[in-house]
Order: structure tokens, then sequence, then C-alpha cells
């Protein structure tokens, strides 16, 4: 039975928007659906729902990616016998007279309606990192948070290698936490982190750093500590950062995505999850998530290896079935909680 129409331009509309590989978008549904009805009505109405759509005319995937788009939905169109879609063919003419950019944006519709848009990278190593594109496993931690929402309610929650921010603002505009500590180590990743944050409606606060929470900051405003979330951007260097300053930070959750990808790096993070587990004083210790796309797994065995070596215990938490926002969900992207 042949998909309702609104269903699958909505489908295209999820994944474009988000920029997921062009392979990954329901190509056959549509053949199938065109063979039916050989009208343009349904190529209008995802040309509408993605090319001429508010988000991507304001901030659009990149250019060759709209190109190849345009390119293929015109196949489609081509290969029956419907009448010709002038807007089709105008859209293409405006994107070819676009010249490339290394910049580029994302879009992705949450399931709670709300939008995460960000400033990427068209690279995926710029500037001497990777941190400037969005990666499979924060996709797969934010899905994860978006179904444990209580676990970040009214809490403070700190993010290792933030990157450009999906995770960390998908949780702060869903997930209500008292205050959102992203943090990296690359400058040119810190400024569009920065942006990126601010492009979503966050203001980040001053950095102060390593007295966020001190008893004299301590004082929420009424009203404001779940609705309006504190968000702040601070630098974190996991081998040089000390247990005071890690105190200072008070974290309840700490989270991170796709961190674990070299042994000297895990290193350094281990080393910086003992220094979590010590600086805690009398408080509890926080809740810590990993969130990893396994592309090495002597690597990640290594990650795992390392911990048992300190004595932190750790567990792999089931995956979701739901897709949600995910629309070409990869196998092999675990969540880890340890226990520090």
């Amino acid at each position: 039975m042949t998909e309702p129409r609104p269903g699958l331009a909505l489908r295209f509309q999820h994944r474009f928007l988000a920029a997921r590989p062009l392979r990954s978008l329901p190509w056959p549904e549509l053949e199938q659906s065109l063979r039916t009805a050989p009208d343009t009505a349904l190529l209008a109405d995802i040309l509408n729902k993605t090319i001429l759509h508010p988000l991507c005319v304001k901030y659009p995937p990149s250019a060759k990616y709209r190109r190849c788009f345009l390119t293929e939905l015109i196949k489609k169109l081509e290969s029956t016998a419907a009448e010709p879609l002038d807007e089709l063919y105008g859209a293409l003419a405006d994107v070819l007279k676009e010249e490339e950019s290394t910049h580029c944006y994302k879009n992705y519709l949450l399931p709670t309606g709300d939008c995460v848009s960000l400033g990427e990278s068209t690279a995926l190593i710029s500037g001497g990192t990777t941190g400037l594109v969005t990666w499979e496993a924060a996709l797969h931690l934010a899905q994860w948070a978006l179904h444990n929402p209580s676990l970040f309610r009214d809490r403070t929650i700190l993010e290792l290698g933030s990157g450009i921010g999906f995770t960390g603002i998908a949780i702060c505009k869903t997930c209500q936490p008292r205050t959102f500590i992203f943090s990296d180590c690359h400058p040119r990743v810190l400024r569009q982190l920065g942006e990126n944050i601010r492009l979503n409606g966050f203001i980040p606060e001053p950095d102060v750093t390593w007295s966020i929470h001190t008893e004299s900051q301590g004082q929420e405003v009424e009203g404001e500590k779940c609705q309006n979330p504190k968000v702040i951007v601070t630098e974190l260097d996991w081998g040089s950062v000390t247990e005071e300053q890690l105190r200072g930070l008070r974290a309840e959750v700490v989270i991170a995505a796709d961190v674990v990808y070299d042994p000297e790096i895990i290193l350094a993070l281990i080393g910086m999850l003992q220094k979590l587990s010590t600086s805690r004083a009398d408080r509890k210790a926080p809740e810590v998530f990993i969130a990893s796309t396994i592309r090495n797994p002597d690597t990640y065995q290594l990650f795992q290896a390392e911990l048992d070596k300190v004595g932190i215990r750790w567990q792999m938490i089931p995956a979701h079935i739901s897709c949600d926002f995910l629309y070409d969900v990869q196998p092999d992207v675990t969540i880890l909680q340890l226990f520090i």
C-alpha cells in the first residue's frame, strides 16, 4: 500500500533539513508513488517542505547538497509522464548560481516540535579539528536524552567535547536542566559553539569557569531555573584541569559523545574522570554517560580495558528502538554509563 503523501513529504523534510545522506531519503517510496499517480502535486509539496521551507531559506544546507537533491528530484519527475514542474527547475537554477562555501547549516526537527539549527563546516576535518561537524554519536545521545528528560531536569550538566553543540542545545530545549556547561578545548570549535548557542536563542553566561556554583552564586531566580537554563561555554583541557576546578563546576550529570577514538585521548579522558571522582568532596558522584561510534573495535575495547584497570565500573545502556529524528540509525553507536 502506498504511503500517504503528507507522510512521505514530511519524511523528506526532516531528512533534507538535517542534510542527512541523500541515500537515506525515501526515494523508492517516491518512485512508487509517482508510478501510481504521475502528477506534480507530490513533488511540489516536497519542494515546499525542503528547498523552499523557511528554515532552508534562512539556514541552508550546503549548495552541493541542495544541488544534488534537486537533481535527483528532477530525475524522478522526468522518469514519469507528469508535466514539467517549473518551480523545480527554477530552484535548481538558483542553486547553480551560488558559490560553494566552507560553511553550511543543518536543521534538526525534534519530536517535541523544537528545532536545533547549527552552523557547521562542510569538511570533516577543518582548521585542524574534527569538532566543526555533528557526529552520529551526538545524535544518538540527544535521542536518548529526549527519552530520559528526568535525568537532566533541574540539574547541572557538564558536557565534555561539546563540539558545535547539537546534543547540549537539544537537551537545553527539551529537558529543562538548571545549568548546562558546554566545554571543548579547541578555540575555533568554541567560537562556532558559542555562535550556535546564540543561534538557538540562548545567551551564554560570562565565563566564570571554575566558580560557577559557589555559594554566593548559587541563588537562582525563582521561576527561571527550569524554563530558561543557565548556559555556560568554557575551555576545558582534560590533561591540565585540576580537581579544584572540577569541584567548582559541581556537575551532577556528565555526558560526552564521540570522544573515544584515539588511545592518547582515552587516557586523558580517564584521567579527567578520575579527577571528577576524587573532586566530589561530600557530594554524590556525578552520573556519567558516554556515547561512542565504534569505528575501531580495538580502540573501543582499549577504553573499556582502561576503565577496568582504574576501577571505573561501566554498563551498556540499551538502545531505543524508535528513531525520532534519526532516520538512518547506525547500529554501531553505543552509550555507556560509568560509575566513578
